[in-house]
């Protein structure tokens, strides 16, 4: 699988508490052996959303990211749920 970061999402990586960074590695390592794991809850989106999927990082962050094709994805933003959904 290859992986492409937005620019958004590398800014919004770099801001993240070092508790969050750890788990974010730990958490990309488990979605390029499995994207599916549950404990990803990997979902698509909907709305003005619906073209990106989800995974759970920590009880309250959230990774966005898009499927360009089998082997391709592009990591979107990253950050609480509240910051990303808006709410």
């Amino acid at each position: 699988m290859l992986v492409v970061s937005s620019r958004n999402f590398s800014k919004a990586a770099a801001r993240l508490p070092s508790k969050v960074k750890a788990v974010l590695k730990n958490r990309l390592e488990m979605f390029m052996s499995d994207p599916y794991a549950s404990v990803l809850n990997n979902h698509r989106l909907h709305g003005s959303m619906r073209h990106y999927r989800s995974i759970n990082i920590t009880g309250d962050y959230r990774l966005i990211y898009e499927e360009y094709d089998d082997v391709t994805i592009r990591l979107i933003d990253i950050g609480t749920h509240g910051r990303i959904y808006g709410k």
